[in-house]
């Protein structure tokens, strides 16, 4: 016994480095959800709404500074390489990792306005009591009055720490672990509509359900992948795929399988069945946090898997990422083309522009390696993408009916006559998803297809077509708006509340301002497509 504890002893184990500091975005929004936790259980009920408010703002308030400190302090001091890993490599704080962090926290800012909203309706967009049976006299009761299921804020962040985590995972398992975190509280919110709440429960088990099957694939091409190189870590696997003995059978269905995972999360088709439904049924704060923030947090773990862990086999993957991309488009653009309820149309157009952040990835350099310029074009797309997207689900909430949220197409006719502020914002939103020169939407979708126009020629006229199938919905609307006669029974512009009123005009001068002056932003973009693996 004596002789295994001294072996023991000599076999000295070193600790794992953890840079709390980089980690303190990360820390923060975990700190404040577990406040809003205990605000929840020790608060009086009156009490809950305003702190769960102030909590959620602070936090994230504070995790962009923090985010802002940590990207100044790289500035300033560049470290050498591999020196902002932490926790033993798995998690590796990036300049991209930094960007898609502060954009997720910016986005996430906004969604937190918009589920603040308490003037649009009674109470709140947010359920009064998500346990009580829909249809029972109690839910009828609590229905109208301002009682506000507030577990949504904390619930809210937990899933803001997951997706934090997400994209800066260098460790597969630590990915998933992180996928689960951002997604369970997003099945909870799904189901939490005060309005049409059968519909938003079917959301939410539809989302659950087909989530949980993309999970099991994640993790099934996790372990094969483990099988293959001895190892969840990217950079590992990367060098597994230069010189490693096993069957590379293990290697490409792990990576498929993966894949599978990360598509369905950002919403890419074929994996996008459950997009339409889950974003009609959902809140439609919840909706835009969705639509917004998981897009963003999704592309910034695929770009980290394929460029990190599966660079040297780009070649293998490029077709898989051409099928998809071509799948989403054509499936976007022409689906979304048949819809007549505004929130499908939105889910269908958030499909089509996957695609379009798909063509970006594509991008090589002119010695045929994955270059900075692809990066940096999606960077730019997500972020712009995202503040439009949140803007315009936002302003879906002030236009309503005797049931709720005016969303029937038809409803939105003659809109322009009675309120023409709405028309004409939602007009600018639209006109940035349709590409349409001086919007952000353009100088995106521009810097995405000409990163790829060299190596993806005819992807890139694939997606210009795609395009403009897909500007006739959106044309649609506008149409519908200002040269239609509004129906017998117009829904009413109800005033929106201080929140929603900020998240709204936020949404919109971006918007504006990263169409006429996107340079400041393009430079940060292009700065921040530096990966560590």
């Amino acid at each position: 016994m004596s002789a295994l504890l001294l072996a023991a002893a000599d076999n000295t184990i070193d600790a794992p480095s953890v840079s709390y500091s980089a980690l303190s975005p990360i820390l923060i929004v975990l700190g404040a959800a577990i406040l809003g936790v205990i605000a929840e259980a020790v608060l009086p009920r009156r009490d809950r709404f305003p702190a769960q408010l102030v909590i959620s703002l602070g936090g994230l308030i504070a995790a962009v500074v923090a985010v802002g400190v940590i990207h100044a302090t790289n500035v300033a001091t560049p470290s050498p390489a591999g020196s902002n890993l932490s926790f033993a490599g798995s998690l590796a704080v990036d300049s991209t990792g930094l960007f898609i962090q502060g954009t997720v926290l910016a986005l996430a800012i906004m969604a937190t306005l918009l589920m603040a909203e308490r003037s649009v309706d009674v109470g709140s967009p947010i359920v009064a009591s998500s346990a009580v049976v829909v249809g029972s006299a109690d839910d009828r009761r609590l229905a109208q009055t301002d009682r506000v299921q507030t577990e949504i804020f904390p619930l809210m962040m937990f899933a803001v720490s997951g997706m934090l985590i997400f994209p800066i995972a260098n460790n597969l398992l630590l990915m998933f672990v992180a996928l689960e975190v951002l997604s369970l509280p997003l099945y909870l919110m799904a189901g939490m509509a005060r309005r049409r709440r059968l519909l938003s429960q079917e959301a939410a088990v539809k989302y659950f359900l087909l989530g949980a099957f993309a999970s099991a694939f994640f993790l099934y091409g996790l372990a094969l992948l483990y099988g293959y190189a001895n190892s969840v870590d990217l950079p590992t696997i990367l060098q597994a795929t230069r010189g490693s003995t096993k069957s590379d059978i293990l290697l490409y269905a792990g990576l498929a399988l993966l894949l599978v995972g990360l598509l369905f999360k950002a919403g890419i088709a074929p994996f996008h069945s459950w997009t339409p439904d889950v974003y009609q049924g959902s809140p439609t704060p919840v909706t835009a946090f969705m639509a917004a923030c998981t897009k963003v947090a999704a592309f910034g773990a695929i770009i980290r898997v394929l460029y990190v862990g599966f660079n040297t086999t780009a070649y293998d993957w490029r077709p898989i990422i051409w099928a998809a991309a071509i799948a989403s488009m054509v499936v976007g653009a022409v689906f979304g083309l048949t819809q007549t309820d505004v929130k499908r149309i939105l889910a269908y157009s958030s499909i089509a522009h996957a695609g379009f952040i798909l063509v970006g990835l594509l991008a090589v350099d002119r010695n045929g390696h994955l270059g900075k310029d692809g990066i940096s074009s999606v960077l730019f797309y997500v972020l712009t993408y995202g503040f439009s997207t949140l803007a315009a689900f936002g302003l879906l909430m002030v236009v309503r009916d005797s049931e709720g949220e005016a969303t029937r197409l038809a409803q939105w006719s003659g809109l322009a006559k009675k309120s023409p502020a709405v028309a004409i914002t939602m007009t600018v939103l639209l006109m940035s998803m349709a590409g349409i020169p001086l919007t952000s939407g353009f100088t995106g979708k521009f810097f995405v297809f000409r990163a790829a126009f060299s190596d993806a020629g005819p992807l890139v006229v694939i997606a210009l077509i795609s395009s403009a199938i897909a500007a006739f919905f959106y044309l649609r609307i506008v149409v519908l708006m200002f040269f239609a006669d509004p129906p017998e029974n117009a829904p009413t512009i109800a005033i929106p509340g201080w929140s929603t009123s900020i998240a709204l005009t936020f949404g919109v001068v971006v918007t504006v301002v990263l169409g006429v002056f996107p340079q400041p932003i393009l430079d940060l973009a292009t700065k921040a497509a530096r990966l560590t693996g």
